[in-house]
């Protein structure tokens, strides 16, 4: 699996390197391309208020919201070809393990955003539970693997007591048809789905058990000695368009509509949901343990060979702990 890993960055690196056209800057303001997930979505609420409410203007930045495979911005960003990304966390371990100088400047997720959920009628309300049982995965790779690994791990058991199959993402029609008694899931997606279906199901969250790096935000070593002021600016905007969304989802999921074609009011709920997963009473900081927890688990995984030399090279909070604008 690390081999395949690589040889996705790899690539990724040979075929993007080059190709990072910039688009014409409006005038006075920096253009920026963020990397972040595969598709415009209502839980990037707090990046579009940033962004309508000129928080990125006012650090002199223009953000252009590039929606590509996660890989891509490990790689660009690994490069220097770009200087931001929106990634999870343990994908700037596995980078730094293969020399990619990335670093992990903000935690915008504070609590791990997989779970496995499973009918009511399955009678899975703990990890244990699981032994024995059929669970569909979207895929053995990327975030959903990770915590469900770690959630194993945590709870005494290994990938062998489960019968885990790879389902794709039809985590809903899976569970639905039966053809998985429990699934992988985003704790703030198919639940919301399956609940508005009126399915009566049991969730147990990773976060409840393991403490694991999440999304955020990653820069990389150049960019931090060369142009630190990019890097305080872009997480200072963004902290301040969480914060408008922490304080208000609705009105932030309006100013979603403006950046995700054809959203309506049915994706509420995702946003809400999303919402439970950033509140923090230290916003953006990320924690040394969880760290550790999720250098461990992959290489239980056997996705790292050995630990990183330095694993606190991979993350910083020296930027989210300077005072918010009044």
């Amino acid at each position: 699996m690390k081999r395949l890993f690589w040889l996705v960055l790899a690539s990724s690196i040979v075929g993007l390197t080059g190709c990072t056209q910039a688009k014409p800057e409006t005038a006075g303001l920096r253009h920026i391309r963020l990397p972040m997930g595969y598709v415009a979505d209502p839980q990037y609420a707090p990046f579009y208020v940033a962004v309508e409410k000129g928080y990125y203007a006012a650090e002199g930045l223009e953000i252009e919201f590039d929606y590509s495979f996660e890989t891509d911005g490990v790689a660009l960003v690994g490069a220097n070809e770009l200087p931001l990304a929106v990634v999870s966390g343990e994908q700037v371990i596995l980078a730094r393990a293969q020399d990619l100088p990335v670093v992990y400047v903000m935690e915008w997720f504070q609590k791990y955003p997989i779970a496995i959920v499973s009918k009511a009628s399955a009678g899975i309300t703990t990890p244990q539970d699981l032994a024995g049982r059929n669970v569909g995965l979207p895929g053995f790779f990327g975030a959903s693997y990770v915590g469900y690994v770690g959630l194993l791990t945590a709870n005494g058991l290994t990938q062998d007591d489960v019968n885990a199959n790879d389902i794709g993402f039809n985590q809903v029609e899976s569970l639905l048809s039966d053809q998985s008694e429990a699934v992988v899931v985003y704790i703030n997606n198919e639940p919301v789905q399956l609940r508005n279906r009126g399915v009566d199901i049991n969730v147990i969250p990773v976060a409840d058990y393991i403490d694991m790096v999440a999304n955020g935000i990653m820069t990389n070593e150049e960019t931090l000695t060369n142009d630190p002021d990019l890097v305080q600016g872009f997480v200072r905007a963004t902290l301040r368009g969480l914060s408008d969304t922490l304080a208000d989802p609705e009105a932030a999921y309006e100013i979603s509509k403006k950046y995700v074609e054809g959203l309506d009011d049915s994706r509420l709920d995702v946003l809400l949901a999303s919402v439970d997963l950033w509140r923090s009473d230290t916003p953006g900081l990320t924690d040394a343990a969880s760290w550790q927890q999720t250098q461990a688990v992959l290489l239980s995984m056997g996705f790292l060979d050995a630990p990183l030399a330095d694993l606190n090279a991979a993350f910083t909070n020296e930027f989210v702990s300077q005072p918010m604008p009044q």
